[in-house]
């Protein structure tokens, strides 16, 4: 790259976490469950959503808190969640938020941005695996589990 299609003062850059302890490799719901917990706060009115990147063997690769909404709704956009994706080099990424109600049923809404999510996936061949909806009460919600991906 030259010099001068650079933009100054702009660099990327991973950093490892040491703080979350998760199982290595995510070959379920339950395993996807366990690494998110860990990011999603217990008892917290606001929907987060949260995005695990995998290897092509399902190690996981990073965690990214993508964004943290309202009660009932979060932003949630392609670039956001396969950015960290590309500069960790994943090849799949699962994706979860939680539902403060505690119904776990998905939204219209939920439907919607799991099939924009997949077909970006599909565009950067990064597969979406998975789509948690998680609640306080330790229930979850599996869109591959249902048959939605």
């Amino acid at each position: 790259m030259e010099k001068s299609d650079m933009v100054p003062g702009l660099r990327v850059s991973l950093v490892r976490d040491g703080g979350a302890q998760a199982p290595q490799v995510v070959d379920s719901a339950d395993t996807a469950y366990a690494v998110i917990r860990a990011f999603i706060p217990v008892g917290d009115e606001r929907e987060h959503f949260v995005a695990v990147y995998l290897d092509g063997r399902n190690n996981v690769k990073g965690v990214s808190v993508i964004s943290i909404g309202t009660l009932n709704a979060s932003l949630v956009h392609p670039r956001e969640v396969f950015r960290p994706a590309i500069v960790a080099g994943a090849a799949a990424v699962i994706i979860s938020h939680n539902h403060p109600s505690g119904d776990i049923t998905p939204s219209v809404e939920d439907k919607d941005a799991t099939v924009r999510l997949r077909k970006a996936g599909e565009l950067l061949g990064i597969a979406l695996l998975d789509h948690l909806i998680i609640n306080d009460s330790g229930d979850k919600f599996s869109f591959k589990e249902h048959g939605l991906i």
